[in-house]
């Protein structure tokens, strides 16, 4: 039996190259993603654990800043020299270093990266284990003079002698480059601009007193937990935050650990795709090679092989097919995390491929997913097989189940999608998307399963009207190409099944991104009354100077901050929350349209008041007059009153749950120092529109970081962010539609040689190349066009249920991308247009005489 199982399988090799290929695409993302992210987080950690102090002394921060407030924490600075009196301290010394700024240079182009990566000023202390330097020129003295990296310095073309602008909180200043300092360890992509320590004091931080930390190394013999103690214990620690070197480290790490998830479940997310989607692959092609092999599975059975045996041997070629699939994708992945690699690289991450890391996890679950599901998707094919009887070696019979009946399909299709109804219903009726998004997952899950089940129960209806035309138009070829297809569901089903499940998926993302998209758009329309919003380019807060040009703008009248205030909250119903309030000035009705369930802007920006939206307030039992003890950044404390209630239809964005906002006044009492992140601006009376964008735009020419946006501008930008999402959508069809057409083509492939002396016959009686060709060319397309209405109806039902989800956070219109639609059918009839050439061409060049005589 191993003998015939091995001679079996080499001698399918080639058909078996195509369900090879779905294994290595699905490996080879599970393994390059581990890499990666493997190699990513090894890097980082070297580098943090290298560069890191063995202490390190900071203001603590107690609220999760996730949209900042733009207020730099800062320890005295001299805690130094109560440190370096304590015992076991080899060295201290202060660090003012800063992210939220701004450097260009003398084209007012940014100088910073625009991948995403921060542009950080500090001070210039070299030690051993600094991250860079000095390579070239002198260290920065005084407040004119600055260090370069050489990465940032090579792609800007900047050198010695250039001239910098830094624009920082407590605001702008020139400065020389008068050296270049080169990375020693990996260069995360950031921007670095070294000042000597007074300057980085003053200039950024706005006091000569203050440090953002204090780096302090332990003498030979005293060990850093020893240190940390010590310290604690001379300076007390309820104000401060100490770190250890490797506590340090692991926040570090951990800060970055979310940027390497997001790459991580990303390519996750395409190996998830490429696994289901050669699942149907595998199991069309096992259950056809075993459907042409009836005869020889039935001579085994005749000399004497059991059903396990037979079974064995199916499995055993799957396992072969597995580990083939599994060794060729785990190199792929090897070179696709290379490739990461080296675009990170083109991004300004300088990670090193000799560095890679492949760890023992790697290829364990590189040969758990590619055996995994090889095995799982032959077995039904394998027990299939088993059932062949000794009498079909005498036979022309096969085991496909053409003539088995549905109603098995029928019923579990009907039960599976019955309790996938209800969890879409339930998804759709919950009132909080805790409880709606789990549902949502699991009507996606069982709709997508029993649409599979009882796929092959729709062939015959559906392809009878998709094929209805075919005799008219193209005569007997048009009616045995839709005979073809009707032949046998089940395979038609898995075959289209393939298709289905990408399309289901970008259609169901498309309408949410749509809807999204609408939802904004009459938001937008809706709230906002402003002329003009002047905004960061990434959200974040800008310095005081850019308000102030901005006010002194003539044509600009009404000029409203905002700015954001990360906040605990201790909510009646006993639950604490975080989250971000926004704050503005007193005159915000004349720049926005706000809709009270209770109270007004005038209360809502009252000193020591609130404004909540009132759906929060009400699953919180909040009331207008209730008290809620709040904690800001910092420690400080306050119990604000709540004064409004906003009916808005939204509870605020990720970081800002709640609809929070309060009065400029009341932040500024709690959290000084602030930075605005938005104003919003109106037109003098008298003045035009359209002269006052120009005033604005040419009074922030200095401040390439700063942006003017209308409503258009604003519309535009949250599609540009919403198409980002969907581009990932259309990625993940394309490697779906990859893998389908790879099984359309194996499938027809197939088909062909199971249907050898049937197209000698039709040859022979005078059926031509030409129209052979048109025959399978047609089957093809009506396969694939029965695949794309099955995931067109799969997605819109999917579509309409995420909608739902999404209405519960404050999007609650519905749109459905017509031009979408359209493409998925015109790209349906392209695929199997494409998929059908190969088979096609193989069968027009078969030789008639040796196709009769095939058995």
């Amino acid at each position: 039996m191993l003998k015939a199982t091995l001679r079996s399988f080499f001698a399918h090799k080639g058909r078996l190259l195509l369900s090879a290929l779905a294994v290595i695409l699905s490996v080879a993302f599970v393994a390059g993603s581990l890499i990666f992210s493997d190699t990513v987080a090894r890097t980082f950690d070297r580098l943090f654990s290298s560069t890191s102090a063995d202490v390190t002394v900071q203001a603590r921060e107690g609220i999760d800043e996730r949209l900042p407030s733009g207020i730099v924490r800062t320890v005295p600075a001299s805690l130094v020299d109560r440190i370096e009196k304590i015992d076991g301290v080899d060295d201290a010394h202060v660090d003012a270093s800063v992210e939220n700024i701004t450097v260009v240079d003398a084209d007012k182009e940014p100088v910073g990266p625009v991948t995403g990566a921060p542009t950080i000023a500090t001070n210039w202390h070299p030690t051993d284990r600094s991250p860079v330097k000095l390579t070239s020129g002198r260290e920065p003295d005084g407040p004119g003079e600055v260090l370069l990296d050489a990465d940032t310095a090579d792609k800007k073309e900047l050198g010695i002698g250039d001239s910098l602008t830094i624009l920082a909180q407590p605001g702008s200043f020139k400065a020389e480059i008068v050296g270049i300092a080169t990375f020693t360890t990996t260069n995360p992509g950031a921007a670095l601009v070294f000042l000597d320590t007074p300057t980085a004091q003053t200039k950024l931080l706005g006091k000569a007193d203050a440090a953002t930390s204090i780096s302090v190394n332990a003498a030979d013999g005293t060990s850093d937990s020893v240190l940390k103690q010590r310290i604690a214990d001379e300076i007390g620690g309820g104000a401060y935050e100490l770190r250890t070197a490797d506590e340090q480290a692991e926040t570090a790490a951990s800060e970055l650990g979310g940027f390497l998830d997001v790459i991580k479940y990303v390519m996750l997310g395409f190996a998830g795709v490429a696994t289901l989607v050669g699942i149907f692959l595998i199991v069309n092609t096992f259950s056809m090679l075993i459907a042409q092999r009836t005869r020889e599975l039935g001579l085994l059975r005749a000399l004497g092989a059991d059903r396990r045996q037979v079974r064995r041997s199916v499995l055993t070629e799957a396992l072969l097919l597995g580990l083939f699939g599994s060794t060729v994708g785990l190199a792929a992945g090897i070179g696709l995390a290379a490739g990461l690699i080296e675009l990170m690289g083109l991004l300004g991450m300088n990670l090193r491929a000799t560095e890679m890391v492949v760890g023992w996890g790697t290829p364990v679950a590189s040969y758990v997913v590619g055996v995994g599901v090889t095995f799982v998707a032959a077995y039904l094919p394998a027990r299939r097989a088993a059932r062949v009887s000794p009498m079909a070696a005498l036979v022309d019979a096969e085991v496909a189940g053409v003539g088995r009946p549905l109603r098995v399909r029928a019923v579990a299709g009907a039960l599976v999608a019955a309790a996938g109804a209800a969890a879409l219903a339930g998804c759709a009726v919950s009132r909080e998307t805790g409880s709606a998004a789990p549902l949502l997952g699991l009507g996606v899950v069982l709709t997508l399963l029993a649409t599979v089940v009882a796929g092959p129960l729709l062939v015959r209806p559906v392809i009878r009207v998709l094929g209805g035309a075919f005799p008219a138009l193209f005569g007997p070829v048009g009616r045995m190409s839709q005979r073809n297809a009707l032949r046998n569901p089940r395979r038609t089903g898995a075959t289209a099944a393939a298709l289905m499940v990408g399309l289901a998926l970008v259609v169901g993302l498309s309408v949410a991104s749509a809807s999204m998209t609408k939802s904004f758009d009459e938001q937008i329309d809706k709230t906002l009354g402003a002329d003009f919003v002047v905004q960061n380019t990434n959200f974040m807060p800008f310095p005081q100077e850019i308000t102030d040009k901005v006010n002194g703008v003539e044509s600009a009248g009404t000029v409203v901050r905002q700015r954001f205030a990360p906040m605990g909250l201790q909510l009646p119903d006993g639950k604490r929350a975080e989250s971000t309030a926004s704050a503005y000035d007193p005159r915000i009705d004349e720049v926005a349209r706000i809709t009270y369930a209770s109270g007004n802007s005038a209360a809502a920006l009252a000193a020591g008041s609130i404004a909540m939206d009132v759906d929060y307030a009400k699953d919180h039992r909040v009331r207008i007059g209730s008290v809620v003890p709040v904690e800001f950044p910092g420690g400080k404390r306050a119990e604000l009153k709540v004064a409004a209630l906003t009916d808005m239809n939204q509870s605020g964005g990720p970081g800002m749950e709640g609809g929070l906002f309060m009065g400029l006044a009341t932040v500024e009492k709690y959290l000084p120092g602030g930075q605005d992140a938005a104003l919003y601006v109106n037109a003098a009376s008298g003045s035009d529109v359209a002269d006052l964008r120009k005033d604005l735009e040419q009074a922030l020419d200095p401040y390439p970081q700063v942006q003017v946006r209308d409503q258009a501008d604003y519309k535009e930008l949250i599609r540009q962010q919403i198409a980002v999402m969907l581009y990932l959508v259309y990625a993940l069809l394309g490697l779906a539609i990859v893998i389908a057409v790879l099984g359309v083509v194996n499938t027809l492939a197939l088909s062909v040689v199971e249907r050898t002396r049937e197209i000698g016959l039709l040859r022979a009686i005078g059926l031509s190349r030409v129209q052979l060709r048109r025959m399978i060319r047609l089957e093809s397309v009506v396969i694939a066009v029965f695949g794309a209405l099955l995931g067109l109806a799969l997605g819109m039902v999917w579509g309409v249920a995420i909608q739902q989800v999404l209405a519960l956070e404050g999007m609650t219109a519905f749109a459905i991308p017509w031009w979408t639609v359209v493409a998925v059918v015109v790209g349906s009839v392209v695929v199997g247009l494409a998929a059908a050439l190969l088979p096609a061409s193989r069968a027009s060049r078969m030789n008639v005489l040796a196709a009769i005589a095939h058995e």
